[in-house]
């Protein structure tokens, strides 16, 4: 291959919406932009976002390939790739799949702090097998996830794309979601045609930005940096995910995506990571306010460990960085051996342009709904006010009960009309006494729908005020170049470059509230939402459900019925307000006190979640190399608890943290009903304590719980761990 060739093949330059137009007889026509891309490398490496639709992209159902089609258009790029490239290279097909693929008729998933709140890994890997197979029958080939960052504050608005705050839960789901997308097969192994190899990201730290500012620095110590953000990736690499993005952010100094101890001497030489690794968007360009311009830019990102560009211009010019000696031509042939690696373990050279069987659409909504369902969390129910009694009237309030929109979070394809179900859809459909008024919109201050919310509210046994904020991005929405939101004029208070500085919802929605609590009239509150927002502790009971997606509305409406149970544990803290952040619960073990004029403490703790029904906790035991404790179901319905088993150090090296998720089960138990919950102590507790360290386990129905509860007896690591 000649200097061009291999640049070619880092380079992912263009949006893949700008390669094609619709024609008027309903197919595809490619653009001059390819003809142009392709030429000036003799081939195409990677294309980000062929399928991809949305406000950014302004692609539509009448613009963009919905279903099959997608498949055809893939295969008319292909086959000008491969006919315009001197060796016959096909180009990697690169597509975003936040919570399910973002194309047209794709299914959506609800977001991953939704799945946190599901702790339920079996059930993501299935959900994440639909979205590869769907990735692949529509022609794409690599999977971007959102997986490694970890929610430490909750104002930064792609809060709603981590799993949570915890290191230990983000690993085991983003184990799943490796196993659900690239499947079983042997190390360095080909993928079936209905798997997809996955781009992890961000690596690393990019949910510690200061003030929770998109892209902002971020203040980490190494040991931070190794016990919070880094576990979920050492995970996903165990697994055998294909690739990582490096991040945007820095790291003491260090952009992530120039960082050479990370990307390589970590990733690659100490965790013995042999894929792929991609810049974010425009990341690799950002290296000029380094460097001084962008081919060394290109050239800095290269020999740190990226292999794949996103939009750069920085790669596009790697042929002049090797002829100047500002990096090697070595450096360049490993990356490009990573490429064509991965589009080999695809069978892309064999069969460029097969796509893989079309899966079911009934089992994705099916999926979706089951994580929707499981993500439902009560976290208060006073005098057992839910579920809602037989024959009650009910209002149904608020500016997310009628719509679906708003439950799809960030990067959502456009969806057909009549697509998912809404809370009130899904209360109307069983035949219940629903009333229903909006009240006032997710944003602004117009109080004018408040009074037909009071009397419908008055009259009724029951108020249901369905409140939060939305992702939902619009065409009228402002984007910077790679994507983010920039200037937001629709009700968008969420998603990636929506941060807020509070954490409150819109002032109408507040008002709302107050008015209806006033009737007298019990009240209960459901937020939709993609972050944790800060909502008086007036209504007798509160649920969150995340952005739920299309069919949440039908999770939402079976638990306020008691048709299911509420069985989803929060993955995030729930603060009081933003003054009293950071609340996450694995902080340092100091003697720091409250504050003068409010309480430290989180309203509602990591782990918390409440039930129709009771559950007790026998004192846990050390059983050789297991934990185990006693469950009872103390009350008189069937229900789930998740046990969740926490570390505390007594004697350490360094200093403790208070508490620290070592293991997690769902237990489902009838009235009355006891059993037993082992925890296995394994192989990783040799990387979570060191040998010597003193530790105790306390099993718990959350963290705040886990704090007073019995713990075991004192287990010391020893020198040589036998586990």
């Amino acid at each position: 291959m000649t200097l061009r060739e291999k640049a070619g093949q880092l380079n992912q330059r263009m949006y893949g919406w700008d390669a094609y137009r619709r024609t008027p007889d309903g197919g595809f026509e490619l653009t001059d932009a390819l003809h142009a891309e392709t030429e000036r490398f003799a081939g195409l490496g990677a294309l980000y976002g062929l399928l991809r639709a949305d406000a950014w992209s302004g692609v539509g159902h009448t613009t963009g390939s919905g279903g099959e089609a997608g498949a055809e258009l893939a295969h008319l790029v292909q086959r000008h790739v491969v006919e315009h490239s001197r060796l016959g290279i096909p180009a990697l097909f690169v597509e975003e799949v936040p919570h399910g693929h973002m194309a047209l008729d794709g299914t959506v998933l609800p977001v991953n702090l939704a799945v946190g709140a599901g702790w339920d890994p079996g059930l993501y890997e299935r959900a994440a097998a639909h979205a590869a197979a769907e990735l692949r029958a529509r022609g794409g080939h690599v999977a971007l996830v959102s997986a490694l960052d970890i929610a430490r504050d909750p104002r930064w608005g792609r809060t709603e794309e981590c799993f949570g705050e915890d290191p230990y839960l983000a690993a085991r789901l983003t184990e799943a979601l490796v196993r659900g997308m690239q499947g079983e097969r042997e190390p360095g192994g080909p993928f079936a045609p209905d798997k997809a190899p996955v781009v992890l990201k961000h690596f690393a730290g990019q949910g510690a930005t200061v003030g929770g500012r998109n892209s902002a620095e971020s203040e980490l110590g190494l040991r931070e940096l190794h016990e919070i953000h880094l576990p979920a990736a050492h995970a996903g690499v165990r697994a055998g995910a294909a690739a990582v993005m490096a991040a945007y952010n820095e790291v003491d100094g260090t952009p992530c995506c120039g960082n050479r101890a990370l990307l390589t001497g970590l990733l690659r030489h100490r965790w013995g990571f042999d894929g792929l690794v991609m810049a974010d968007g425009l990341a690799v360009d950002r290296l000029a306010r380094v460097t001084g311009d962008k081919v060394s830019a290109g050239a800095l990102a290269l020999d740190a460990g990226v292999d794949l560009s996103l939009w750069d211009e920085g790669f596009t010019r790697l042929e002049e960085a090797v002829e100047r000696g500002l990096v090697s031509e070595e450096a360049l042939d490993q990356a490009v051996a990573r490429v064509l690696r991965l589009k080999f373990r695809l069978g892309l050279f064999e069969q460029p342009y097969s796509a893989g069987p079309f899966p079911d659409p009934a089992v994705g909504r099916e999926l979706s709904t089951a994580l929707a369902r499981a993500a439902v969390t009560l976290l208060r129910n006073d005098h057992g006010v839910l579920p809602v009694s037989t024959g009650s009237r009910i209002a149904l309030l608020g500016p997310h009960a009628g719509t679906v929109a708003h439950q799809l979070g960030d990067y959502t394809a456009p969806q057909r009309p009549g697509t998912g179900t809404s809370v009130l859809d899904a209360l109307r459909r069983t035949g219940i006494d629903v009333r229903h008024a909006k009240g006032c919109a997710l944003t602004g201050d117009d109080l004018s729908g408040i009074p037909e919310a009071i009397a419908e509210a008055a009259a009724s046994d029951l108020a249901v005020l369905v409140l939060g904020g939305s992702s939902a991005r619009t065409p009228g929405t402002e984007f910077d170049a790679n994507g983010a939101a920039r200037t937001v004029v629709s009700e968008m208070t969420c998603g990636e470059g929506v941060d807020l500085a509070g954490l409150r919802l819109g002032d109408a929605q507040y008002a709302l509230l107050d008015a209806v609590v006033a009737t007298g009239t019990p009240t209960v509150v459901v937020l939709i939402q993609g972050r944790p927002h800060v909502v008086p502790d007036t209504a007798a009971a509160l649920l969150t459900a995340w952005y739920p997606g299309p069919w949440g509305g039908e999770a939402i409406a079976e638990v306020l019925l008691g048709l299911a149970e509420p069985v989803g544990r929060l993955s995030v803290s729930l603060p009081r307000s933003a003054a009293q952040l950071p609340v996450y619960y694995n902080h340092k073990e100091t003697e720091y006190g409250g504050y003068a004029d409010d309480s430290a403490e989180p309203l509602h703790s990591f782990g918390h979640g409440l039930s129709y029904t009771s559950f007790a906790y026998g004192p846990p035991r050390l059983s050789g190399h297991t934990v185990e404790a006693d469950i009872t179901n103390t009350g008189r319905r069937r229900g789930r608890s998740v046990a969740q088993l926490y570390l505390r150090r007594l004697r350490t090296p360094v200093w403790p943290r208070t508490l620290e998720l070592h293991g997690f089960r769902a237990v489902d138990l009838a009235p009355g009903e006891t059993r037993t919950v082992a925890f296995p102590l394994g192989a990783d507790l040799r990387t979570a304590v060191p040998p010597g360290t003193v530790v105790e386990f306390r099993v718990a129905e959350s963290a705040r719980a886990a704090l007073t509860a019995v713990p075991t007896q004192s287990f010391t690591a020893p020198e040589e761990t036998p586990l």
